[in-house]
């Protein structure tokens, strides 16, 4: 249709006007025409429509654009007499174009298929015209060497008002202007932008996530290369039995201690710190512990009690990075996720640690396993943010899906000991937490006697089915991330998925330890073995997810102390079932780890909650 509202100085190709003038003419628009055989306005009422236009950023607005078709103007420039072509006209300059121009424009609406309609691309065209907005330009006339136009030779005025002092531009000057504007206006509407590569398009969050599950599969590969280590050491060092329950304990020194305090500095100073500190400091006493170890006894102590000083932030450091990136309805499988990178890390390291002291020596497991947090740490120091809120590169939908769930976003200044230990659900937690570590130690320290004992397995065949416990939990833990999600997704209260979720952690290994004493093949033992594990991994979804639950902005202080009494029912616990089978049997042990499994889910079930209780 209409592609044009402008002519050259030698037609009438178009009229502009204030919205009057699709209604009738003038008398001074019938002295402009002379003796015309067919009225110009009369024609225009004929051919041409009027639509409004706005201009979206300019210091005016044009209130009519008058359009035609390019045969209306054709015909109307014909019956035109020639004597009145080079009449003066009072034209304004803002919507002349020239005809070359008006074909280009025209090929731009056809490429943006618009239907005809030019106020898009007068609107860009003169959008960036600076010089035009600053310019009253009420009476310019285009006269080719002739005097200026008289005050009876106005055609029509466009209501454009403009706030500066009036200029004279010449007709070459616009259609160069205009000519350059549609050019730039086509180049810019040609297309979208190609689509960005997947691994640009991957959230943000997720990094975080995976980059938290590097560290813990770190973290384990570091914490059990010194169990299949130890024995060429005791041989080269002449390490009594004694010495080496030292020299494992020591880890647990360090590991005590910086619980608590690991939780309070992500709280105030944010996890992305507390954790790289962590795996830096972790990864260099690894690396330190053959030099210790030759050293003498007390520096492999302190070196070791060092290394739980790094691991000891890692857990308390990573609840409060999740609790600020991941909403709540992700919360689950990306917990899971994180501690399955421990279950995998303690797998590579049973698996790797063999070779490499076989074809290298004991202190290469120590030097490659610890130079793996030096990559990781790079990795982490350009990609890991403590809050969304510190990340530039995250995209503005990624943030608003984070900002806007039920998580952590500030940091805090002091924590409120006192309400923190009035709250009956925190207590839920560390009681819970003790007695869900109390059987899982169990199983994980003392499987390989077990195994040996009471199956007559060798050695070799012990060390492979240790194992398969923690794939079985790293499988299961996933798959109860994703269940939990997917319940409260689908409107079951996140108390509800909680309670659930730790029930089947609780009462799974308290029902498949209470059948090893009925089973009587070595594979069914295994598989009750296997059985419990797997169900205690719905845990992740329960208890260790609760923390950023109750107290989101608190949560790395709510891991510490629930960790804390987890850690100490493992010491405990190992201990304790040591003392058990000196004096009684396997089933004995099986019983209290099934009492406690008990105790703890009715705990939970009383008194545990989904609901935040401390802002």
């Amino acid at each position: 249709m209409a592609i044009s509202t402008v002519v050259s100085h030698r037609n009438f190709g178009s009229f502009i006007g204030s919205g009057q003038v699709c209604h009738g003419e003038t008398p001074s628009d019938r002295q402009s025409y002379g003796h015309s055989s067919i009225s110009a306005v009369q024609y225009v009422n004929k051919k041409m429509f009027c639509s409004k236009l706005y201009h979206p950023r300019a210091s005016f607005s044009f209130r009519y654009v008058c359009q035609f078709s390019i045969p209306a103007r054709d015909q109307l420039n014909r019956e035109v007499p020639k004597s009145n072509s080079r009449s003066h006209v009072n034209l304004d300059p803002a919507l002349v174009i020239s005809h070359q121009t008006s074909k280009k424009v025209k090929s731009l609406n056809k490429r943006v298929k618009s239907r005809g309609v030019l106020e898009c691309c007068l609107s860009s065209a003169y959008s960036d015209a600076s010089w035009i907005q600053s310019r009253k330009l009420d009476k310019l006339g285009f006269n080719d060497g002739q005097k200026p136009p008289s005050k009876h030779s106005t055609v029509m005025r466009t209501r454009a008002e403009f706030k500066s002092e009036e200029h004279d531009v010449t007709r070459t000057e616009l259609e160069t202007l205009v000519s350059s504007e549609g050019e730039n206006e086509a180049s810019s509407l040609e297309g979208p932008e190609p689509a960005k590569p997947w691994w640009k398009q991957f959230p943000k969050r997720w990094v975080m996530v995976l980059l938290c599950f590097a560290a813990f599969l770190l973290c384990n590969m570091d914490r059990v290369n010194m169990s299949i280590a130890i024995l060429p050491m005791s041989k080269e060092f002449n390490w009594n039995s004694a010495t080496v329950g030292l020299i494992q304990s020591s880890f647990f020194w360090g590991y005590l201690l910086t619980q608590i305090v690991g939780g309070i500095w992500a709280d105030k100073i944010g996890g992305k710190l507390v954790l790289g500190f962590g795996v830096v400091w972790w990864s260099i006493a690894t690396v330190l512990t053959p030099i210790a170890a030759k050293l003498g006894l007390p520096f492999l102590l302190v070196t070791r009690a060092f290394m739980g000083i790094g691991e000891g932030v890692a857990m308390p450091a990573m609840n409060n990075l999740l609790s600020r990136w991941i909403p709540v309805s992700e919360r689950s499988r990306s917990l899971a996720l994180v501690y399955s990178g421990m279950y995998l890390g303690s797998v590579t390291g049973l698996a790797v640690s063999p070779a490499l002291i076989h074809k290298f020596g004991w202190p290469s497991v120590f030097y490659s396993f610890g130079s793996l947090g030096s990559i990781w740490f790079a990795l982490w120091l350009s990609k890991a943010h403590s809050s969304p809120k510190d990340d530039p590169s995250l995209s503005l939908e990624e943030k608003k899906l984070i900002l806007g769930g039920n998580v952590s976003k500030e940091s805090v200044s002091t924590i409120p000991w006192k309400k923190i230990l009035s709250k009956a659900p925190v207590w839920a937690l560390i009681i819970s937490h003790f007695c869900h570590n109390w059987g899982t130690f169990i199983l994980l320290t003392w499987m390989p006697t077990y195994y040996n004992q009471v199956l007559n397995f060798n050695l070799t065949e012990s060390g492979l089915l240790c194992v398969l416990p923690w794939l079985t939990m790293a499988v299961f833990a996933n798959i109860g991330g994703w269940v939990a999600d997917t319940l409260i997704s689908r409107g079951f209260s996140i108390t509800s998925v909680r309670k659930i979720m730790q029930s089947i952690g609780f009462l799974g290994p308290a029902f498949f330890l209470t059948q090893l004493s009925k089973v009587k093949t070595p594979a069914l033992a295994v598989l009750c073995m296997a059985c419990s594990q797997g169900s205690d991994a719905f845990s992740q979804s329960g208890l260790y997810s609760n923390h950023q639950d109750i107290g989101p902005r608190y949560s790395g202080v709510l891991l510490g102390l629930s960790n804390t009494a987890g850690v100490l029912a493992g010491v405990f616990g190992t201990a304790a079932t040591g003392y058990i089978l000196q004096h009684g049997s396997w089933n004995d042990v099986f019983k209290v780890a099934v009492a406690l499994y008990i105790v703890g889910t009715v705990v939970w079930n009383l008194f545990s909650t989904g609901e935040k209780i401390l802002d």
